[in-house]
């Protein structure tokens, strides 16, 4: 496991996610040190796909992840085993957990360098399947199966998870959202009182006290809505069009259209805007409510902004599938809630470092494009910058490496006929990156810690030391996965 270098702490303003988690959880049994360094194995594991605490039995003797905890790789060492990490993560107190909730918060705010003039919220829920006989699984008839229903709600700018909360299986999936809203804006108004949010949600939290809080507190909002028997009427005309459009042309047809609705449960009306869509498969019908100036000039541009919180469910399915944010197979429900969080805080790790890696450079449309032969080479680690987390993974994660420990360093090693080396010395010399690789909290001198290529014709020679080397792991060389 060489990719201790990758996790290394963003700079000073933006102190290590497993410290601050630290500090927050308060854990009766233990000093806050032990806490940071489980929380730690925690976070890192995830990253790397082992979600499970029984893979920790076999991680706490890997020397990278002793480093990963601030210990050196050295007899004694070991870091949490399952038993440790499960009474860790089932002794969470609730006031623990609300002091995490504002620590989430708290780090996306901390995230930008200068105060933002408008800020994006998308909301969105997804099952997570239960494992057995967790508390407040509930059986979901939609979706036919025993399950919690967490929400989760992103920014769009950066893609950093703001905030997640866990709720019982059979919750819509609207509840507690207006709450969960209303202590995140008023967190960002308490830091940028002139910041303009919007709020975008699919139909699910399209009721009256999602509308009710989201003017209450000033913010715009989108909110998806089904077509009532009024909305269908009113749209009757424009379907029929797009039908026509599309028998003469052959071309799908998108078209819009806005209108003033007020249900009965509303009390006011609302901008409502319908579009009418017909191409081979069918045609469609789609309509939402929004605050938004413009709407009834502009509906197709409301529609279109709001058709992009895709993005933001695509970080859900980073989160769900790729981070396995839908293990929570602990007992206790604020266990899980307190894993659940792990889980987020590990997708916003990985966000954060694939930003401080460079953009593929656009290309100028207006010319002709250049063969894959005569096109420029991409900055190093630049095909990662969107990468899915499986792909970090496999490229950057699980490579094989060699841990050598002397009395004045702890050296790691990559293979030199690794193909993913160029990549992966990019990601790593990031500028945001270069921080002390082994800090560690005693008294004593600090080792010093080196990440190099390995033996080969390219390989770089380094001054031999008085002190004898110690090998602490040795797979294979020419073999780049553990």
């Amino acid at each position: 496991m060489s990719w201790k270098s990758l996790s290394r702490p963003l700079p000073s303003r933006n102190p290590r996610t497993s410290a601050k988690f630290a500090s927050s959880v308060v854990h009766p049994e233990s000093p806050k040190d032990s806490t940071d360094n489980r929380d730690a194995h925690t976070i890192y594991g995830i990253i790397a796909g082992y979600e499970d605490q029984n893979d920790h039995d076999t991680l706490r003797y890997d020397p990278v992840f002793q480093l990963v905890c601030d210990r050196l790789p050295e007899a004694g060492a070991e870091t949490a085993s399952q038993p440790t990490l499960s009474r860790f993560e089932n002794g969470v107190s609730i006031p623990a957990l609300f002091r995490l909730r504002e620590l989430m918060v708290d780090q996306f705010l901390d995230s930008f360098d200068t105060p933002p003039s408008r800020l994006v919220l998308d909301l969105d829920g997804f099952d997570d399947p239960a494992h057995g006989q967790q508390q407040l699984t509930l059986f979901h008839g939609y979706y036919e199966q025993n399950q919690y229903f967490p929400l989760i709600i992103t920014n769009a700018e950066t893609g950093l998870v703001v905030m997640v909360s866990l709720r019982h299986g059979t919750a819509h999936a609207s509840l507690a959202a207006d709450e969960d809203l209303e202590f995140v804006v008023t967190k960002m108004r308490q830091r940028w009182p002139d910041v303009d949010i919007e709020v975008r949600a699919d139909s699910g939290f399209g009721v009256p006290a999602m509308y009710e809080v989201c003017e209450r507190l000033r913010v715009w909002y989108t909110f998806g809505i089904g077509m009532n028997s009024r909305l269908k009427r009113e749209s009757e005309d424009l379907l029929e069009t797009a039908v026509t459009e599309y028998g003469r042309t052959d071309q799908k047809q998108r078209l819009f259209t806005a209108l003033t609705d007020q249900a009965q449960t509303w009390d006011r009306p609302r901008s409502v805007v319908i579009k009418a869509e017909c191409h081979a498969v069918g045609t469609n019908r789609r309509a939402v409510v929004t605050n938004r100036p413009g709407a009834m000039i502009l509906p197709q541009g409301i529609y279109d902004e709001y058709v992009q919180r895709g993005e933001s469910e695509n970080r859900n399915k980073e989160l769900k599938i790729d981070l396995c944010g839908e293990r929570l197979s602990d007992h206790r429900f604020m266990a899980n809630l307190f894993r659940f969080m792990m889980h987020a805080a590990a997708l916003n790790l990985l966000i954060r470092l694939r930003r401080t890696l460079p953009e593929v450079p656009p290309q100028d449309r207006r010319r002709a494009p250049l063969p894959d032969a005569e096109r420029p080479a991409p900055p190093p680690g630049a095909e990662l910058r969107h990468a899915q987390p499986a792909t970090w993974r496999l490229r950057l994660i699980k490579v094989a490496a060699e841990v050598l420990v002397s009395c004045r360093r702890v050296l790691i090693r990559l293979s030199s006929a690794w193909p993913g080396l160029p990549t992966w010395r990019g990601a790593a010399n990031r500028p945001t990156l270069l921080t002390p690789l082994l800090r560690r909290r005693h008294p004593e001198p600090v080792r010093q810690s080196i990440i190099t290529q390995g033996r080969g014709p390219s390989a770089p020679t380094h001054p031999k030391t008085p002190h004898p080397e110690q090998s602490t792991t040795t797979p294979k060389k020419q073999q780049p996965h553990e």
